[in-house]
Order: C-alpha cells, then sequence, then structure tokens
C-alpha cells in the first residue's frame, strides 16, 4: 500500500506525518526526539524502504543524529557522532543546518551542510561522513560571518548527472560551487546584492547572505535563489544572477521551491516588517513562468492576521502524482497542496516551531 510521509522537524523534537496515497488525510506519530531542536531531516529514496535521517541539538548534550531504516519505527543512534570536525581543525559542530542524499547515480553518497560553514561528505548512505577539505580550506573562509541565525552552510545541490559538480550556499558567504569533486570551490555570486552594505560595495564577489538555492533535475543550470532581500535567478549554474520579482509583495523571505515536474514553475514565501508573513497575510506566491512574474494563492489557509513565518527549509514537495507541496510555520502548523499551490489542507496543527519538512510518496 502506497504511505505518503511528512518528516516535520520542530523546536521541539521529530514529528512523522503519515497518509496514504490519496494524501487527503493525515495521521501524526507521537513526538521522537522530544525536547530536542530537530534542524535536519531527509528521506533518502535511493532505498527501498527509504531511509530517514535527522539531525538536530540540545541545550545541554549539543548535537546529535539518528536515522531509521523501517520507516521511523525504530531508530539508530550512533555512539560515536557521524559528523565531527577532525581534531587538527580545532574546531566544533554546533548544528546540522541541511542532510542532502546525492542523486541515484550516486548510491550511497549523502551531504551534510553544517555549521560553523562547511561541508561533510558520507559514502555509506550517512552513517559517517568526512569533511570535505576542499571547502573548508577555502581562503574566503576566514572572512565568512555568521548570518543572524548561525554561520550555517544551509543548501547542498549535487548536479543531478556529473557526480564532480556540486553548489553549495551559506550565511553569509554567499553560493560557491565545485567542479572537480570539491577539491576546489569558487564563488558564484554576480548580480546578487548585498543590499545592507555602502554602495560602493553592494555586489561583492562573495559575503551574500543567501537564504536558500533551488534547481529542477532537468534545469541544473537554472537556479532561483532567495536572498537576505532579492529574488534571483541564474541560467548558467550560477555564473550570473538577475532578479525576478514582479508580483512579490517583498524580496525577502527564506524558502525556494521548484516545481518536481515543471521547471518553470517555483515557489515563495515572502516576508515584510518583523519577518510575519507580508501583510500578515499566510499566501505562498507562485510563478508559472521561471520568475518573471508571481500570483498569491491562500485558499484553505488561516484568515488574516498572520504571523507565522516559513523557515528556509520548511517548504518541500514531494514526488508523487499529483505532486504535493508543503511547509511549516513558525507556529507550528503544517500545510499541504495538491493542486500547485491552489488551494492548501493542514498536515498538522499545534506542533512547536516548524524548522524543517521534507515529504515523499513511497510505493
Amino acid at each position: 500500500m502506497t504511505l505518503a510521509l511528512v518528516m516535520i522537524g520542530t523546536r521541539k523534537g521529530l514529528v512523522l506525518a503519515r497518509s496514504d496515497g490519496s494524501r487527503r488525510t493525515w495521521s501524526c506519530d507521537e513526538v521522537r526526539f522530544p525536547n530536542q531542536e530537530a534542524y535536519a531531516v531527509a528521506i533518502d529514496e535511493r532505498r527501498d524502504p527509504p531511509r530517514l535521517l535527522v539531525a538536530g541539538s540540545t541545550g545541554w548534550w549539543g548535537p546529535f543524529y539518528a536515522y531509521s531504516d523501517d520507516v521511523g519505527a525504530t531508530w539508530v543512534e550512533p555512539e560515536t557522532a557521524p559528523i565531527a570536525f577532525p581534531a587538527a581543525t580545532e574546531t566544533a559542530l554546533k548544528r546540522v543546518w541541511q542532510i542532502q542524499p546525492a542523486p541515484a547515480n550516486q548510491p550511497g553518497v549523502v551531504f551534510a551542510g553544517v555549521e560553523p560553514h562547511a561541508l561533510f561528505r558520507s559514502d555509506d548512505g550517512g552513517e559517517s561522513y568526512a569533511l570535505v577539505e576542499g571547502l573548508w580550506a577555502h581562503p574566503h573562509r576566514p572572512e565568512w560571518r555568521p548570518g543572524n541565525g548561525g554561520a550555517c552552510l544551509h543548501t547542498v545541490l549535487p548536479h543531478p548527472t556529473d557526480p564532480r559538480r556540486c553548489l553549495v550556499a551559506m550565511s553569509t558567504g554567499g553560493v560557491y560551487r565545485t567542479r572537480d569533486g570539491g577539491a576546489s570551490w569558487s564563488p558564484a555570486n554576480r548580480g546578487i546584492e548585498v543590499s545592507f552594505a555602502p554602495d560602493d560595495q553592494r555586489f561583492p564577489e562573495y559575503g551574500q547572505c543567501v537564504h536558500k538555492v533551488a534547481a529542477h533535475p532537468d534545469l541544473p543550470d537554472r537556479l532561483f535563489a532567495q536572498n537576505h532581500g532579492g529574488v534571483y535567478r541564474s541560467e548558467d549554474a550560477g555564473g550570473a544572477w538577475t532578479a525576478v520579482e514582479t508580483g512579490l509583495p517583498s524580496n525577502f523571505g527564506f524558502p525556494m521551491v521548484v516545481h518536481p515536474r515543471h521547471p518553470d514553475t517555483v515557489f515563495a514565501v515572502p516576508l515584510g516588517e518583523g519577518r510575519f508573513p507580508s501583510s500578515e497575510r499566510c499566501r505562498v506566491y507562485r510563478s508559472t513562468d521561471a520568475g518573471q512574474s508571481w500570483e498569491g494563492h491562500d485558499r484553505g489557509l488561516p484568515e488574516d492576521p498572520y504571523h507565522g513565518a516559513v523557515l528556509r527549509d520548511a517548504m518541500c514537495a514531494d514526488r508523487g502524482d499529483p505532486a504535493g507541496l508543503y511547509f511549516g510555520t513558525r507556529v507550528g502548523e503544517v500545510y499541504a497542496s495538491l493542486d500547485d499551490g491552489e488551494s492548501w489542507m493542514p498536515v498538522a496543527r499545534h506542533l512547536s516551531d516548524v524548522l524543517t519538512v521534507r515529504a515523499a510518496v513511497v510505493p
């Protein structure tokens, strides 16, 4: 029987929401890892059944990491931390911000973006990781500064066909890419503005506070970025960026999601003053022309005023038919759409602060 699964990482633990293939009604498991901040979750669909991964932190005991091979019934928490900086770096892991399984042509490869700014790679499905030395040794690294949320490497985009290529984004280092399997990395920020910098320093080579980057696997050189002030598109894998903001009420926000089947369709959730939803409206904006224009949709969502922001990894899509879209808010609500964002239905309510959401439809 088909299972639809949504992993919801919250400030107070991990919640798994389940449905059948219709994805019309949902039930939630009991909270796993209570009182632990589940900052990063992933569903590795290359496995059967898929492997679920979660990473987070606690105030007292620091980072934690676990995985499940039975769709969340039981969890393995390794005795030795799988993600840890080598002693020679004299650096301690603060938090995992992103867990990203590689494409199917790289079986077993899983990436982790962490704080402080660094990238780790696993070749055994996420059971152990090694620091990607090429990025850690980058001469720009001493000048990467923490954003308001921390020194986080929050986006990892492995290339869908070329295992030598990968793109990462971080606050506040910007976008970097490799074409040699991680041995060397170059900044890819031309055209992204640092709006809070002096006029003569607004377009630096690096140092941008990029919030999220997304791409469609069929068009991997077309990228969409949500910046700290600015929504952008690149057609050359980050070589140059142009603003695509017409129709958005604000160019500030966090998530950016490309439709899993339609490369021209992309979703954003703009924020206004106070980092509340723009005009205090719970509304998702959709572009069907690769960012040239945007329109807002809120059918089925809470009425005004609404103050629950959506964080950078708290929005995603599954690969079901039709595709499902999901987002969670900082007031503990998760919503789903089965009609490309035209209308929305609740998945879960009354949770803690939602930090991250991932979804899959499992045959």
